[in-house]
Parts: structure tokens; sequence; C-alpha cells
């Protein structure tokens, strides 16, 4: 078999989940920070409830389904009709662009403005007294000062979805790091001062100026590197009149869009639902929700980006034989690398929750309070990480309405399981009907690939499930019974168990990797091969 397109791939999605891992590493440093400076009352609440709409319009267009429609339409033009064509109608786009996410701003900016104000009369707080509470006043005095980010930010994923098809993957994901430099440095400096009670409040207008910064430097840098690759927008009134680019964009926008939207309304259901079962539901959800989301940013998320790319130009020339042996391929080192993290969550939630989140506010309390939602969403991961893998060949193929539809379904599940299980498992029903429902778009979308007639190697895949499987539970387990031990010997005064977490990790990747070995999993030469070119490369 030929495994260099496999190599390819793999070297390329290295690359971005090192960028990536970089990033939800100091995305952690931040979170501590944020828990430490800002508490968790109101202060926290507003800034949590207005940095979430930006960054819902991120996760829509700039990280979803503008970007992932891109990738397939510039790999066409730039294979039929050449770089000029390419600059023309990415002049077209990003001009429109601008334009809706321009009157977007400025729409929930004003809003925000007239609604701190009418929240203030006495009928709106008699009716509808939370819109009066502090966190989200305070929520709407910041909002208008955060919305233009969204406008850096989205261009910033339709300028990365155009390098993406010009193999350029990590310096678009090292850009992201901006965001988080930027707050770390200015949480860090609140941390000395002490900052408390009152000036704190103008402590969020200083973060959403610091936001807006970290994003105009971000789409600066990134207008640099389209222009370094020959496809700078260029603006032509001819161009919008001939172009047809617009409408075939739309076409593939609209389902993405609608499915985003569907995501986010099931992500509110869930945390609507939480509140009902109790204070602790949603940051037990919430917290465990960012140690999971590590593993699939690092490596998944960037697979995806890279096989969408890479599949668009062999859907071009109508080749699904280099699309299954890339699909396969890709599968195989998901479960390779994925299972393990979900073994290790398992096994090892509780020292992850009390590193991260232990301290101040935190009691041990709220921690059991996290036990069951860790152990599901653990078991979850190669479903998360698998979604991202499978959505790739609908994505390259122009499919936007196929994968929509399983969406839909597997959305619908998700808030059915929720109603059935939330009230027998509290918070961890809520967990694990997410793993669920992400198991069950899985299975619609591989059914779908079959009957299409694109050969997986099933055989080939469901060994390294089994093999991975088995492997990290051993090493789980033995190390489940040793932990206790190294938590004794290697728990310090400043640096807590740290260092026993750390030497158990070690300890994990050594067992895992060497037992892997044993078994001769065709994937770890597979790595080394690949860090071996990228070193000769260097």
């Amino acid at each position: 078999m030929n495994t260099g397109g496999g190599h390819g791939i793999l070297k390329s999605s290295l690359g971005v989940s090192a960028a990536t891992l970089l990033s939800r590493v100091l995305g952690l440093v931040r979170v501590m920070l944020e828990a430490r400076v800002l508490g968790g009352d109101a202060i926290a609440s507003a800034w949590g409830l207005a940095f979430a709409i930006p960054n819902t319009f991120r996760r829509l267009l700039g990280e979803g389904a503008l970007g992932t429609a891109l990738i397939p339409l510039i790999s066409e033009t730039d294979a039929k009709s050449g770089p000029e064509q390419v600059r023309r109608e990415l002049g077209i786009v990003f001009s429109v662009l601008s334009l809706i996410l321009a009157l977007v701003v400025a729409v929930v900016a004003g809003g925000a403005l007239g609604l701190r104000r009418l929240a203030l009369t006495g009928s709106v707080q008699e009716l509808l007294p939370v819109l009066a509470s502090e966190r989200v006043q305070l929520a709407l005095m910041i909002l208008p000062l955060l919305m233009p980010y969204a406008f850096f930010i989205c261009l910033v994923g339709a300028i990365g979805a155009v390098l993406n098809t010009r193999k350029i993957f990590v310096l678009p994901a090292l850009g992201a790091l901006l965001l988080n430099f930027f707050l770390i440095g200015g949480l860090y400096a609140a941390f000395r001062r002490g900052l408390a009670g009152t000036e704190l409040v103008g402590f969020l207008e200083f973060l959403s100026v610091l936001v807006l910064i970290s994003g105009a430097i971000q789409l600066a840098l990134m207008l640099l590197l389209l222009w370094k690759a020959g496809r700078f927008p260029a603006m032509s009134r001819k161009a919008f009149r001939e172009s047809g680019i617009l409408g075939r964009l739309w076409r593939l926008v609209l389902p993405g869009m609608i499915g985003g939207a569907a995501l986010q309304i099931s992500f509110l259901v869930d945390r609507a639902l939480a509140i009902c079962l109790g204070p602790k539901a949603v940051p037990a959800l919430n917290y465990v929700d960012r140690i999971i989301d590590l593993p699939i940013g690092i490596y998944a998320i960037a697979l995806g980006s890279v096989l969408t790319a890479t599949m668009s130009r062999a859907a071009a020339r109508g080749n699904l034989d280099e699309i299954s042996h890339d699909l396969t391929f890709s599968l195989r080192h998901v479960y390779f690398l994925c299972v393990p993290m979900a073994v290790g969550v398992i096994f090892f939630w509780e020292p992850m929750i009390r590193i991260l989140c232990l301290g101040g506010n935190y009691t041990e309390e709220d921690l059991m309070a996290a036990r069951m939602v860790a152990i599901f969403y653990g078991a979850g991961i190669p479903a998360f990480c698998s979604i991202k893998v499978l959505l790739a060949p609908f994505n390259a193929r122009k499919m936007m309405m196929t994968t929509l539809r399983y969406s839909l379904i597997a959305i619908g599940c998700n808030i059915v399981l929720n109603l059935i299980l939330m009230w027998h498992l509290k918070q961890g029903g809520i967990a694990l009907s997410t793993v669920l429902a992400s198991m069950l778009n899985n299975t619609l979308l591989l059914r779908h690939l079959q009957k299409e007639g694109i050969p997986l190697g099933s055989r080939s895949i469901i060994r390294t499930f089994a093999r991975s499987l088995g492997v990290a539970l051993a090493a789980g387990t033995l190390l489940y019974w040793l932990y206790p031990l190294l938590r004794i010997r290697l728990t310090f005064r400043h640096v807590g168990e740290f260092p026993a977490f750390a030497v158990l990790g070690v300890l994990f990747l050594v067992l895992y990797f060497g037992g892997s070995l044993l078994c001769r999993a065709p994937e770890l030469p597979e790595l080394f091969s690949v860090m071996r070119r990228g070193k000769h490369s260097a």
C-alpha cells in the first residue's frame, strides 16, 4: 500500500497539532488565572456571558461553515482557472463578508446598549429582574467593546481556510496564540496587583480592549500570509457581475450555518437543563468540557482541517480511492492516539480536575459532582475526535446537506436523551447523552460512505481500536494502583501533586507506546517515519 499521501497528511496535521496544543495549554493557564482574578460570582459570569457572543459567531463563521465551504470551492477554482481567478473570487467573498460582519457588530453592539438602558426601567425590572442583575448589566456594558472581535476573527477563519488550500497549516494555527498571550498578560498583571471588588469592573473593560488588539493583530498577520501566498484578494466590478462564487458559496454555507446554529442551540439546551439540576451541574459540565476539549483540539480538528484540503484536491480529480485510503489511514491514527486519551481521563479524572480547578471557591464537593461527567465525556473522546475526520470526505465533495441531516438527527437524539437520563444520572446523564449522540452521528456517516461504495479498511481500523484499548487499559490499571504512592512521595507545598501527575503521564506514555511496539502496531513506525522526515526536511 502507498502510504506517501497518508504520511503527508499526518505530517501536516502534527504541525498544526503542535501549534494547537500550545494554544490549548495556554488556554488552560488562562482559565486558571481567570478563576483567581475574576472569581466565581457576578464579574466572572459577566465576562463569560459577554465573551460567549462573539465566540458564537467565530464558531459559526470563523471556524465553521464558511471556512469549510471555501476550501473545496477555492481548490476547484485554482485547479481549473488559476490563481488570478482565485484572487478575484476572494475579493468578492471578503467584501461581502466584511459588510455582513460589520452589520452584525453594529446591530449587536447597539442592541446591547439599548437593552442595558431598557433593563433599568421599572416595568422591565418587574417582568424580567434578571436583566437588571449585576452580571447581566456588566455583560451588556462590555459587549459593545467585544463585538468587533467577531469581525476580526471571522475574517481570520476565512483566510485560514484559503491558506489551507496552499498547504499552509502551521502559521495560521500559531496566530491563535495571540489572544491567550494578551489575556494571560493582562490577568497576570491584575493578579500581581491584587485587584478586587469594584476595581474588577474597570478591569473587564481593559480585558475587552486586549481582546480587540489581539484580534486586529491576528487579522493583519493573516493578510500578510495571504499576500505572500499570492492569494491576496483582488477587487473588480467585472468579477462581481460575472462570477457565481457567492451563489455557490451560499448553497454550501447555508446547511453548515443551520447545522452550526442547531449545535449552539443544543449546547444552550444542555446548559439550561443543567441549571434545573442544581448549582453544581453547570460548573461540572464546563470544567470537564475544557479538559476534554484539549485532545480534540490537539489532534482531531487539526487532522480534519488537513484532510478536507487534501481530499478536496482528490475529489476535484475524481479519485475516490485516494479519499478512501486517506480516511482509513486517518481513522487508524485517531484511534491510536485518542483511545489512550479516553482511558487516561476515565482512570485519572480526579487528579486532572483537582490540579486544574481545586482551590479558592472550588471545593471537594464540586470535584465529586464532576465524577460522572468526566467518566462519560472521557469515554466519548474517540467519538468526538473521529467525527472531525469523518466529516472531511463530505465537506471535500460539497455534501453539506448530507452532514446537516445527520447532525440534526444526532442533535434531536441528544435533547431527547437529556430529558430521559438527566433525572437518574444528573449532570452525568447530560454528558452521556452527548456521547451517545456523537456515536450515532459517527454511525450514520460511516453507513452513508459505505452506501456510496467508498471502501474503508474496516478490519485494520477495528484492529487498531481493539489493540489500543487493550494496551491502554493494561497501562491504566497498573498506574491506577501505583498513583496513590506517587502522590504521597511527589506532593510538595507550592506545586501540590502536579509532579506526581507529570510522572504518571510519562509512565503512561512509556507503557502505552512500549506495549504498542510489542504488539507491532503499524501506527507507531508511521509516526516515527513522519518525525524523521520532518527532521530531514527542516
